[in-house]
């Protein structure tokens, strides 16, 4: 899949996240905000380049901004902002494409 335009899913609220994906350069950029980053941001990143990987995302520039999100909270603000950034409306696999 190819980011077609900036475009945000998630909230700044206790536990939950901000993700926000635009064109990238040739790769995942990954810039990572988190309250718990020394304790969880290994674990972040891992399900942030998983998720990715799994719905085909190869050149994004992705911003996180956690709030303390579980790892499933984390994959449905990815899979959410990215269908955004497609303009996908109908038919959208959620869940399908994220294990």
């Amino acid at each position: 899949m190819e980011i077609k335009k900036p475009a945000m899913a998630g909230t700044l609220e206790s536990s939950d996240c901000q993700v926000t994906v635009e064109a990238g350069e040739g790769k995942i950029d990954l810039e990572l905000n988190s309250a718990v980053i020394n304790q969880f941001g290994n674990q972040i990143r891992k399900v942030t380049f998983e998720t990715l990987e799994r719905l085909g995302v190869k050149d994004v520039k992705i911003t996180i901004v956690d709030k303390g999100a579980l790892d499933c909270t984390i994959k449905a603000r990815i899979e959410g902002a990215v269908y955004r950034s497609l303009e996908q409306i109908e038919h959208l696999p959620w869940g399908g494409a994220i294990r």
